[in-house]
């Protein structure tokens, strides 16, 4: 399709000019348009660009997409491996042994012996007053069988003994108070003792080996049962003492009451004594 020319305009008729004829008039713009050349549409013109591709400028026309371009892979390099290294192992270096050096031997000093020194043996400490041998008063209610704890009557009494004459008034107040009280707190815990209220209603302290005798005329009748009714003193957790009283034949051993069957009533009141 052939482009349109523009037709060149007549040049206008030439108006008096003011200035001298000896000066050139310049040349107007239509004049130095036409005498300009027509330039031929290309395709980077507008008119080129609307030629070659003429729906590209359509409105509403989408612009054709550019095709995607996937740069060259790179060749893979491979990298030459190093050459393993192999260390020359150092010989081993012996040192030379060092020559044993024998000292002297140190003679033995031999060291006088010292003569042993014979001590003279210490006599046995005696025990000092107011000391008692242990088991004294259980041995002491041994003897008697039949004793009373306090008070006084026809059987031995332990306080009494302890004290080592007779007490006035009660034995809380003796000077050896806390001796006695300590003997009939033993007295007490030992198994082979019984407590009763027996001679005079008195505390009493009857040892195992007139167990049988005591028996005998308690079953025979001959002693009231409250008086053999045994009592053991109990400590509480609150610092008090309790009494359990255990009655008779219920705190009798069996060999006891086997050895009471054989005695007769005389034997019995033999081996308490004149006190029944």
């Amino acid at each position: 399709m052939k482009t349109p020319t523009r037709k060149a305009k007549p040049a206008a008729a030439k108006r008096p000019n003011s200035k001298s004829s000896g000066e050139r008039a310049a040349p107007k713009p239509a004049a130095r348009a036409a005498a300009r050349p027509v330039a031929k549409p290309t395709a980077k013109s507008a008119a080129g660009r609307a030629a070659v591709s003429p729906a590209r400028h359509r409105p509403g026309a989408k612009p054709p997409a550019k095709p995607a371009v996937k740069p060259p892979a790179r060749p893979a390099v491979k990298r030459a491996a190093k050459p393993a290294v192999k260390r020359v192992a150092k010989p081993a270096v012996k040192r030379a042994a060092k020559p044993a050096v024998n000292r002297a031997a140190k003679p033995a000093v031999k060291r006088a012996v010292k003569p042993a020194v014979k001590r003279a043996v210490k006599p046995a400490a005696r025990p000092a007053s107011g000391r008692v041998p242990p088991n004294r008063w259980l041995n002491f209610v041994e003897q008697h069988g039949v004793v009373l704890a306090s008070a006084r009557g026809p059987v031995p009494c332990v306080a009494e003994a302890v004290a080592g004459e007779p007490i006035i008034g009660s034995w809380w107040a003796h000077a050896k108070g806390k001796a006695i009280f300590a003997a009939l707190s033993e007295i007490d815990d030992a198994a082979d003792v019984r407590c009763f209220k027996l001679v005079d209603g008195k505390v009493t302290f009857v040892h195992r080996r007139v167990w049988p005798a005591l028996a005998r005329l308690a079953s025979g009748g001959e002693i009231a049962l409250p008086r053999v009714a045994a009592i053991q003193q109990e400590h509480m957790a609150s610092g008090e003492h309790r009494n359990v009283v255990t009655p008779f034949p219920d705190w009798v051993p069996d060999d006891v009451a086997r050895a009471a069957t054989e005695l007769s009533l005389d034997d019995a009141r033999a081996q308490l004594g004149a006190w029944v």
